[in-house]
């Protein structure tokens, strides 16, 4: 079993900001806000470059909405 994180802990573990990694995806900072708080259904071209800008593997990031990642952390702990 691999380990995951969310797409905003991604993006803090890369040592960026929403502004700064918003930039680098070629989209607006508020559209990442609302990748990261569900990112059921995030297009494609960005999920290519996750890998590359947050140098982690996307097979290790959770895909879904932020409140379901946190509540199965809830019911492991």
């Amino acid at each position: 079993m691999s380990i995951r994180i969310t797409l905003r802990a991604a993006r803090v573990n890369a040592g960026l900001t929403l502004t700064e990694a918003a930039k680098m995806f070629g989209i607006n900072k508020d559209t990442l806000s609302k990748y990261e708080q569900d990112s059921t259904n995030v297009p494609r071209t960005f999920m290519l470059n996750i890998e590359q800008l947050y140098k982690i593997p996307i097979e290790n990031i959770f895909f879904g909405k932020q409140s379901e990642f946190f509540r199965k952390f809830e019911r492991i702990a």
